[in-house]
């Protein structure tokens, strides 16, 4: 009943929130990206996106078809290497960015490792930065990993969120005290976003915890030692929303190939951009 082009289109938009940004991922204009959505909204009967001049947002039908169109396109995934008789091997180096750990990106790999068992999947979880700096070393084969600011349009866009100051529930920052900064060391993407943005604002701040791991910033957010940027779409359970700090802007997630490219990367990058929607799931 339902095209795979126009489901694979609908997911590109639902991922990005934007058709323009859709379109380029997906190689075609525009014009093609809103002529698709819309076929697919008059098969389905119901609007899947509401939209403006200013923003994209998912309606509640077009959030309920996010797992129909990623199980179709899956289905359709694993008819066509069945009967292509393709059998990927060989060694592949992935990096994610810390940011996943919690998400579903297990499930993810999962079934890359269900549909290629010959591939040996090197997984490596860093900082965004170390993962950009792995993969400019021929280390790593492909990444996932946040853009290192405005400017960079380096690989395929997964996502794009906002990012957010979080801390304990209750948690209040004095404003005539330096912030309490929770932050991943060097060379963290969030880290250098989140001090230059409070030194443009001409806040004072301190580091109260540094860890190279999310579940040590989680646990010291959790005790209320003090507040992280984090991506908005990603806020682990137990911390809300901080007001009353500058806004820390936009953050970009992308898929980065290395220099030696091979059909086990792209066939992962592939299930990657397919089932972005579940990288804002928790596990």
């Amino acid at each position: 009943m339902y095209d795979p082009v126009q489901l694979r289109t609908f997911l590109t938009v639902a991922q990005t929130l934007s058709f323009t940004q859709a379109a380029g991922r997906l190689g075609v204009r525009q014009s093609t990206v809103s002529q698709q959505v819309r076929r697919l909204e008059d098969a389905t009967g119901r609007p899947l996106f509401l939209r403006d001049t200013h923003s994209v947002e998912l309606t509640q039908d077009g959030e309920a078809l996010l797992g129909f169109a990623r199980t179709i396109l899956e289905a359709h995934e694993r008819a066509a290497a069945y009967f292509t008789g393709t059998r990927l091997r060989g060694l592949l180096r992935f990096g994610a960015s810390e940011d996943f750990v919690l998400t579903r990106l297990p499930e993810i790999l999962e079934g890359f490792r269900h549909e290629h068992p010959e591939v040996d999947l090197e997984l490596s979880v860093e900082l965004s930065g170390t993962l950009h700096e792995r993969l400019d070393a021929g280390r790593l084969d492909l990444v996932l990993a946040k853009r290192r600011g405005p400017g960079d349009e380096r690989g395929r866009l997964v996502w794009r969120d906002r990012m957010v100051w979080i801390g304990a529930e209750g948690l209040r920052v004095d404003p005539e005290r330096p912030v309490p900064l929770i932050v991943f060391p060097p060379p963290g993407i969030t880290r250098a976003r989140a001090l230059e943005v409070l030194e443009r604002d001409g806040r004072g701040w301190r580091i109260a915890c540094t860890s190279g791991s999310l579940s040590g910033l989680v646990a010291a957010a959790r005790a209320g030692l003090g507040v992280m940027a984090h991506t908005r779409g990603l806020v682990p359970p137990g911390l809300v929303r901080v007001p009353g700090l500058p806004e820390l802007g936009s953050v970009e997630f992308a898929l980065l190939r290395g220099g030696r490219g091979s059909a086990a990367a792209e066939a992962l990058a592939s299930a990657i951009l397919s089932g972005a929607d579940r990288l804002t799931r928790p596990a």
